[in-house]
């Protein structure tokens, strides 16, 4: 897939894969809306009858308060993301974006076009050297009014389920445009989706845990570590 500049201005040319995020199409997007109702219907039956998901918090006030967001969780399993949209309530869907990687969500058709309209995925090349990444979440965050962007930072999933130490992203983005950060602890989702496998059935906890102001990557670290060992002592290695 061709690289791209996110900064400039040829709206009409844009490629496949961007065509879907309010920033530069500059209108609403009926299909993703329509897609987006009737995932949100399927993710409401599937979350309480096949994975009995719980929240512990609320994500309302949150809103109302914090337009702009970074939200961030542990990562073990391919239905993280996913599991997060079930969380939040749909009135908030179309505000809600997630960072997915450009090599697996946006490889075929189907994917993409999943990617697009279900999950509102902004496309991240894992092996961009030229950090068009960056400059496009930078892009959005600045320029959109509204917008939870869920972003992943330890980078890739845990193969054993403990939480590994963050890579510097979040940070970048959030003292970049100045967005705070909400922290999301997930409890049980490794054992959800492991690596190669269809989603089983299991009980999910997520928690909702408090808004970190932009900082230095080992200060969000270490108030993450610190807020989820008060939940689990052992999600962390000792």
């Amino acid at each position: 897939m061709k690289s791209w500049d996110y900064e400039n201005d040829q709206w009409t040319n844009l490629p496949g894969h961007l065509k879907h995020l309010p920033l530069f199409t500059r209108q609403f997007d009926f299909t993703s809306w329509i897609f987006r109702v009737l995932w949100a219907l399927f993710l409401k039956v599937t979350f309480r009858f096949y994975i009995r998901l719980t929240v512990k918090g609320s994500f309302h006030e949150i809103y109302k308060e914090n337009p702009r967001l970074l939200v961030i969780s542990n990562h073990a399993s391919h239905i993280d993301a996913v599991s997060i949209a079930a969380a939040i309530p749909f009135q908030y869907w179309l505000d809600l974006y997630i960072a997915a990687a450009k090599d697996y969500w946006f490889t075929n058709p189907l994917f993409i076009f999943f990617s697009k309209h279900c999950l509102g995925a902004i496309p991240i090349d894992r092996k961009d050297k030229k950090g068009e990444a960056i400059k496009l979440c930078n892009s959005l965050l600045s320029g959109l009014d509204r917008i939870w962007l869920i972003i992943f930072p330890e980078g890739s999933r845990s193969q054993d389920g403990y939480i590994y130490p963050f890579k510097k992203g979040v940070s970048i983005f959030a003292q970049r445009t100045q967005t705070p950060i909400l922290f999301l602890y997930l409890e049980g989702n490794q054992h959800l989706m492991p690596k190669g496998s269809l989603p089983r059935p299991g009980k999910l906890t997520i928690h909702v845990g408090p808004v970190q102001p932009p900082a230095e990557i080992k200060e969000i670290d270490a108030n993450y570590r610190k807020w989820v060992e008060s939940i689990n002592p052992e999600a962390y290695k000792s």
